[in-house]
């Protein structure tokens, strides 16, 4: 009876899939509708403008100033925009706070999908030279029993693939790629502000690493500071969320049981992630739960990693692990969630984890980055400047629409995920992640399709929505074969309402209007050209 269940999760799926299809295909053709007069309007006033500019774009003063943008910080999201916009001819000024090699545990894991928008960017040397390591896909590992899941790449060469690297390494080639832009000027300084006139950003006052305070000015502010950013409360309204922290370390001179691959401990309280970051180096990171962890000055981390977490550690990693806890050198950092919710400014912008942040466990942050980064560099190219805040800040409330299905499909994976994995003493949530193990080994489309969610190669919401339903269902199932007696029927109904308080808060906090229906939104015609497949 039980080696039946596949097929009948199977059916059922596709069943589900239908339905949905069905039911959203006619709110989507309703919301075209809708939207049909707001369409052609717009597409008349780009014609417009576009002929009275003569540059394919929208008529925009001309400006005088030396300086087209300004961004500030120069991490992964600064340093790649930095170089984007400046190769694209832009007079770009950079304030980072320090130009020192970062030394960070988090931003290591770059997915494939953020590597192919890497490429786009004409970034991808900056991997080379670092010893960045070709990831392939994950490991699991629960209770004993493993499964691996490879990515989706068998249309890509064989170049395309996830890389994992020092972040500090990976962000000094980015700059170092930027320096070499004529029209690219990089310094260090603290930003202190945003300098705003009449409602408009027009630059920035910030202190030089000598001491000096100075303005600098220019039609188009980008921040980019990180996520301890003290600029984004003048632009958003930030929701920040720590549901965790991470602990790092970094073992030496040891091979993965599975080569090239991320590994995943579903651990108790909750999960362990072990990748290569070097030709001799793993991180190993340990999620602990809330915003408090055992202190490392009086030896209670370390106490705590022997014992807690050492024991659930895979036995081919057991002696690496504990020797990098006795070498000491263990960092924390919180792991912060913060879904994008924009005030359009005009004359400033908001973007990487100063605007949008998510768990880290999925390693989606730099892939939502470089997307944006992409996205934000064809809006702007067909502008001949940047001169008109107002106009430009209403052109550009299209970013924050298109940037919606593939920013909130890894955002809303990554927390969706994260509470699964954790473990619970609820017997309901028990059978959920029980379930989503079980799931993944099944192989085939079980697989395939949430990975190439995690790869960021299809990042759909529909897709994650499905798939998610689809493990909570195929856990349901199992709880009624071979009998459904009363008591597996409640735990049943248990799983499905614990599953949907999941997922259905952070869809509501992402948006589900721009998130499944960007077309219905009226600032998705202000850029035209652009089409998203759900």
């Amino acid at each position: 009876m039980e080696l039946g269940l596949p097929l009948v999760i199977h059916d059922n799926y596709h069943l589900f899939v239908s339905a949905v299809a069905l039911l959203l295909g006619f709110v989507l053709l309703y919301g075209l509708r809708s939207n049909l007069k707001t369409r052609r309007k717009s597409k008349e006033i780009w014609r417009k403008s576009s002929n009275n500019s003569g540059n394919d774009g929208l008529q925009l003063p001309e400006t005088d100033g030396s300086t087209d943008v300004i961004i500030v910080g120069a991490g992964v999201a600064g340093a790649a925009l930095a170089c984007t916009l400046a190769k694209d001819g832009r007079r770009v000024h950079v304030i980072e706070r320090d130009l020192t090699e970062p030394d960070r545990i988090v931003g290591e894991l770059l997915q494939p999908g953020g590597y192919l928008k890497l490429i786009e960017l004409g970034l991808q040397d900056c991997v080379d030279g670092i010893e960045a390591q070709q990831v392939f896909g994950y490991a699991i590992y629960m209770d004993g029993k493993n499964t691996k899941l490879s990515y989706p790449l068998e249309k890509f060469t064989s170049d395309i693939s996830g890389r994992s690297f020092h972040n500090g390494r990976f962000i000094q080639q980015m700059r170092e790629k930027a320096k070499t832009l004529p029209n690219l000027k990089m310094e260090q300084g603290t930003v202190t502000s945003l300098f705003e006139k009449d409602g408009i950003v027009n630059g920035v006052c910030y202190k030089t690493k000598d001491g000096q305070t100075l303005t600098a000015h220019a039609p188009l502010t980008i921040v980019c500071d990180g996520c301890f950013s003290n600029l984004r409360r003048s632009l958003c309204t930030p929701k920040v969320d720590v549901p965790s922290c991470f602990v790092g370390l970094v073992l030496e001179n040891i091979d993965l049981p599975y080569a090239n691959h991320g590994h995943v401990i579903l651990a108790d309280p909750s999960p362990i992630l072990f990748y290569p970051i070097s030709n001799t180096e793993v991180r190993c990171l340990v999620d602990v739960p809330g915003q408090k962890v055992p202190s490392i000055s009086n030896g209670e981390m370390a106490t705590y990693l022997k014992t807690v977490v050492a024991p659930q550690i895979p036995p081919e990693l057991y002696t690496a692990f504990v020797a990098a806890v006795d070498k000491g050198n263990i960092r924390t950092m919180p792991n912060r969630s913060m879904p994008a919710d924009p005030q359009p400014t005009p004359g400033a912008l908001l973007m990487g984890d100063a605007f949008n942040m998510r768990h880290p466990l999925t390693g989606g942050g730099m892939t939502v980055a470089l997307s944006d980064i992409v996205l934000l560099r064809d809006l702007l190219r067909p502008l001949k400047n940047l001169n008109d805040a107002p106009m430009l800040c209403h052109y550009l409330e299209s970013f924050y629409t298109l940037r919606k299905p593939v920013s909130s499909t890894i955002n809303t994976l990554a927390g969706a995920l994260y509470k699964v994995f954790c473990a619970s003493p609820d017997p309901a949530r028990k059978e959920m992640r029980d379930a989503c193990f079980d799931y993944l080994s099944l192989g085939g489309i079980y697989s395939e399709g949430p990975i190439s969610l995690l790869s960021g190669l299809n990042p759909r919401p529909l897709v994650l929505f499905l798939h998610f339903f689809a493990v909570a269902i195929y856990g349901v199932g199992r709880l009624l074969i071979p009998f459904p007696t009363p008591k597996r029927l409640w735990l049943g109904a248990r799983l499905i309402s614990g599953a949907s308080g999941i997922i259905f808060p952070i869809i509501k906090s992402e948006g589900v209007r721009p998130m499944f229906f960007p077309a219905t939104v009226p600032a998705y015609y202000r850029s035209p050209g652009f089409s998203l497949e759900l």
